[in-house]
C-alpha cells in the first residue's frame, strides 16, 4: 500500500511540474513602467518559468509590500530594471512548496515556507507562484500564519546582515537603531536583544510603545528630543534606517572607536541611475571608499552601506526566533493581491504608517 501511494505521489508531482512549466500562465502583478499605483496591473497570463536545478516554486498565499516595491515602482533602479520591463515587484513570500528544481534536497512539496528574494531579482513574489533559490527559503513555522510570516524575512535579512555580518555584534554591546518604528529598525532591535545586546532606539512618538516591547532598553521621541543629549554616547554599532545627512552625523557622533556606523540608504543605484551604470557604479564606489577613509581617520570608526542578501544561516536563525516568539514585524493591514494599486497608494500615502501585506486566495 505504501508503495502505491509514494509512486501515486512521485506521479503527480511529475505532473505539476509539467503544468507548471513556462507553457503556463498564471497571476501576477506587473509593472509595464514606472509611476504611480496606477500603472501596476493584475494579469492573469504571466508565465511562470522552468525551475533551475537550485530554484524551488512557492504557492504564494501571502507577500508583504516594502519600502523598496514602491521605490522601484517609482523608478529606482531604472538604469538596471527598464530595458527588462515589465517586471513583477516583490521580495517577500510566505506559502506551501509546489515543485522543486532537480537539485534542491532541504525542502519538500507541500511544506510550508517563507522567505525572501534579494533586491536585484527580476521576477518578484507578486504573484500566485513565486520561484526562490533554496537558500532563499526555510520553513515556516507552524505558530506563525502565512500573513505574519510574509512581513518578515526582507527586513529581518537585512537587519541581520548588517549586525551579524559587517558589525559582528557580540553579547554585552550597545547598538544604536536610528529609526526603529519602522520594519527593519524593529527587526534590528530584536535581533540585537536575541543576541544579549543593550539597545537604544530613535521613533516617532507612535512607536515608543512598540520598539520598547520588542526589547529596546531605551527609546528617543526625536521629535520632541535632542538625540545626541538624551543619549548617552560610545555605542559599539549604529543601524541607520533613515540615512539622511542628520542622522549619519549623529551617528557617527555616537559611535565609540573601532565602532562600526551602517545606513541603508546607500548611493549605488541612485548613481547608476543618474549617470548610467558604466559611470554610475564606479562613481558610487568612490565615494563609499572616500567615506569609508575619511571616518576611519576622523573618528575612528567603519563606514558601511548595508544591503539585504540571502543567507541561508541568517535565515535559520530568523526562523527560530520567529518560532520561540522573539521576532515579530506587526502587520498593520491586508489588502487581497487584487487590489494592489489600493495597498501601494495606502502605504505611499501613509493611510497606514505600520505594515501591508497582500493576502492570495
Amino acid at each position: 500500500m505504501w508503495s502505491l501511494t509514494a509512486a501515486h505521489r512521485t506521479s503527480a508531482l511529475r505532473r505539476l511540474l509539467r503544468s507548471l512549466s513556462s507553457s503556463t500562465a498564471s497571476r501576477a502583478v506587473v509593472l509595464p513602467r514606472f509611476g504611480g499605483p496606477e500603472v501596476l496591473e493584475v494579469r492573469n497570463d504571466v508565465s511562470v518559468p522552468d525551475l533551475k536545478p537550485r530554484e524551488v516554486l512557492v504557492r504564494a498565499r501571502a507577500v508583504s509590500i516594502n519600502p523598496l516595491d514602491l521605490r522601484m515602482r517609482s523608478g529606482y533602479g531604472r538604469s538596471i530594471f527598464e530595458p527588462l520591463l515589465p517586471l513583477i515587484l516583490g521580495r517577500d513570500v510566505s506559502g506551501e512548496v509546489a515543485a522543486v528544481g532537480a537539485s534542491v534536497s532541504s525542502l519538500s512539496v507541500g511544506q510550508e515556507v517563507f522567505g525572501a528574494l534579494h533586491p536585484t531579482a527580476l521576477r518578484g513574489t507578486y504573484s500566485d507562484y513565486a520561484i526562490l533559490a533554496e537558500d532563499e527559503l526555510t520553513l515556516k513555522p507552524p505558530s506563525v500564519t502565512h500573513v505574519e510570516a510574509s512581513a518578515i524575512p526582507f527586513a529581518a535579512l537585512t537587519a541581520w546582515r548588517a549586525l551579524m555580518s559587517t558589525a559582528r555584534i557580540n553579547e554585552g554591546q550597545r547598538i544604536l537603531v536610528i529609526g526603529g518604528g519602522g520594519a527593519v529598525g524593529l527587526a534590528a532591535i530584536q535581533l540585537a536583544a536575541a543576541a544579549g545586546c543593550n539597545v537604544s532606539t530613535t521613533c516617532g512618538s507612535q512607536s515608543i510603545e512598540r520598539v520598547l516591547s520588542v526589547g529596546a532598553e531605551q527609546a528617543i521621541d526625536y521629535t520632541t528630543e535632542d538625540i545626541e543629549l538624551a543619549i548617552k554616547p560610545q555605542f559599539d554599532a549604529v543601524l541607520d534606517t533613515i540615512g539622511m545627512p542628520e542622522t549619519e552625523r549623529v551617528g557617527i557622533n555616537l559611535l565609540k572607536k573601532g565602532g562600526h556606523y551602517m545606513t541603508l540608504q546607500g548611493e549605488a543605484a541612485a548613481l547608476a541611475d543618474r549617470y548610467g551604470l558604466t559611470f554610475g557604479i564606479p562613481a558610487a564606489t568612490a565615494m563609499l571608499l572616500k567615506k569609508q577613509i575619511q571616518y576611519r581617520y576622523s573618528h575612528g570608526i567603519e563606514y558601511w552601506w548595508t544591503y539585504m542578501r540571502a543567507d541561508a544561516e541568517g535565515l535559520d536563525q530568523i526562523r527560530r526566533l520567529s518560532e520561540a516568539g522573539k521576532l515579530k514585524i506587526p502587520v498593520e493591514k491586508t489588502f487581497p493581491i487584487t487590489q494592489v494599486r489600493e495597498a501601494h497608494e495606502a502605504k505611499e500615502k501613509r493611510v497606514v504608517p505600520g505594515k501591508v501585506v497582500l493576502e492570495i486566495d
